[in-house]
Order: C-alpha cells, then sequence, then structure tokens
C-alpha cells in the first residue's frame, strides 16, 4: 500500500516555490489536503494550488508573513477551517541575507532571524495548540545543514537554522506525550531558485565535495518529509535528517 495520508491536511509555509512547492504537491499526491503560505508570489502560489487540485485534494493558499505572530496565528486558524483538523506542519519559510561577519548589517541579521527562526516559532506555536487539543500531530521544520556546521558569509542564516534544530528538539520533548511528533530536516545543496543565482564556481565546488555528485531536488527532500509525517514514522521524534548527498558526512 506504501505511504498514505488520505484525509490528513497539511500547512506547508513557503510552499509556493522550490523546497515547499515540491513539498506541497508531494503531500497532496499521497492524498493530504493542503494549506500553502506565501509571502509575495501570488502567481506562483496560485500555480500551485491549482495543481493540488487537480489531484482531487482541497488546497488553500493564503498570504501571510509568519514573523508577525498575529498573522502566524491566523493562518493556522484558517489551515484549520478547512477539515476541522491540522495534521502536518511543515515550516519552510526561509530567506539569506547573505554577508561576511565583519560586514553585516543589523538589517541583515535581524532580517533573516524574523523570518527563519521567529516565523517558525510563531507557526510552530499556534499549531501545537491544535495539536494539543487533537491530541495528535506531525510536524518537520525545514534547517540546513550549515545549521550544523556554520557556513562562511551566511553567519545569520546559520544560526537561524541552528535555532530551528534547537527548537525542534524542545518542541518534541514538550508534545511528544501527546502523540505529536517533532522532527528536522537539514538539506544540502538543493537546486532551487535561491540557488539558481550562485556564481557557477561555487556551485561547482559544492558538487565537487558531493559523494553523490549531484545537487538534491525540492523532491528529495519532499520525499523525506512524506516518511516523517506518515504513520511509518510514529516513533521518531527529535532528530535529525540531513538530506544533502553526503555533503555534511
Amino acid at each position: 500500500m506504501g505511504l498514505t495520508l488520505e484525509d490528513r491536511t497539511a500547512l506547508i509555509t513557503g510552499g509556493s516555490r522550490g523546497i515547499g512547492r515540491g513539498i506541497a504537491l508531494e503531500l497532496a499526491r499521497l492524498g493530504a489536503n493542503i494549506v500553502i503560505d506565501f509571502h509575495h508570489n501570488s502567481e506562483a502560489a496560485d500555480e500551485v494550488a491549482d495543481l493540488v487540485r487537480a489531484m482531487g485534494r482541497k488546497c488553500e493558499a493564503v498570504q501571510a508573513d509568519v514573523g508577525d505572530s498575529r498573522q502566524a496565528d491566523d493562518l493556522v486558524a484558517r489551515s484549520v477551517g478547512i477539515t476541522g483538523s491540522l495534521d502536518i506542519l511543515v515550516s519552510n519559510a526561509g530567506i539569506t541575507r547573505d554577508a561576511l561577519l565583519a560586514r553585516m548589517t543589523d538589517e541583515k541579521w535581524d532580517e533573516v532571524l524574523r523570518t527563519n527562526l521567529t516565523g517558525t516559532f510563531n507557526v510552530v506555536r499556534a499549531t501545537s495548540r491544535q495539536m494539543l487539543r487533537q491530541k495528535s500531530g506531525r510536524v518537520v521544520l525545514i534547517s540546513s545543514i550549515v545549521g550544523l556546521t556554520g557556513n562562511a558569509g551566511q553567519a545569520n542564516y546559520a544560526a537561524s537554522k541552528a535555532g530551528v534544530i534547537a527548537l525542534a528538539k524542545t518542541a518534541a520533548k514538550e508534545l511528544g506525550s501527546r502523540g505529536i511528533t517533532v522532527n528536522v530536516i537539514a538539506p544540502g545543496f538543493v537546486e532551487t531558485d535561491m540557488t539558481s543565482s550562485l556564481d557557477k564556481g561555487i556551485i561547482s565546488s559544492y558538487l565537487a565535495n558531493i559523494p553523490l555528485r549531484r545537487p538534491g531536488t525540492p523532491d528529495d527532500i519532499a520525499k523525506a518529509v512524506a516518511f516523517l509525517v506518515s504513520e511509518d514514522a510514529s516513533y521518531i521524534t527529535g532528530q535529525v535528517l540531513s538530506v544533502d548527498g553526503g555533503l555534511s558526512a
């Protein structure tokens, strides 16, 4: 029979492009109803929503800035309103504002931490209230291998992604007694709009250090998420799964 998410409702933040888009489509393929959060690109969000509906699933695209706690609360409330429950949260919304440490501005630091870490906290907090009432739920937070290793020029991004890992481990301990699992996916170098703008030399250096000798795809991440939110992963919580082709090995 394989994995199935029939009759589940999943909220994916940052679900209009890249990794989030891949996750939304994979979970829909497995039977889940989908809510995708987007910040700016309504056209991309509507395209994903149309693809999900074409599979026969319910889908709503909601514009929300997850860094704002009120908007995050409203996003979760709207997600619950679709079917009366919220079974899956995938917190994927994230941004980069790269600069070397000595040149990192307050604005670049604050903006990345606000979206990547505070935004994740906001949606996890709001979702946990619903899942605690249900006494069930699956939460997957999208971090990055740089949250484990650090990366030159990304002090803000690496710190935010390390914070996501610590948040997940704490939430796993607090929520586990109610049947809620909380895990982390730490992607490596993945082909997305965000990475496509990198210098070809940087891309080549990444590929040279990946044992599998290829970049990851959104589908690679989505398959891992699908497993962690399924019943097959019901005894896995508080864990970090690096999906990176061996880059962090």
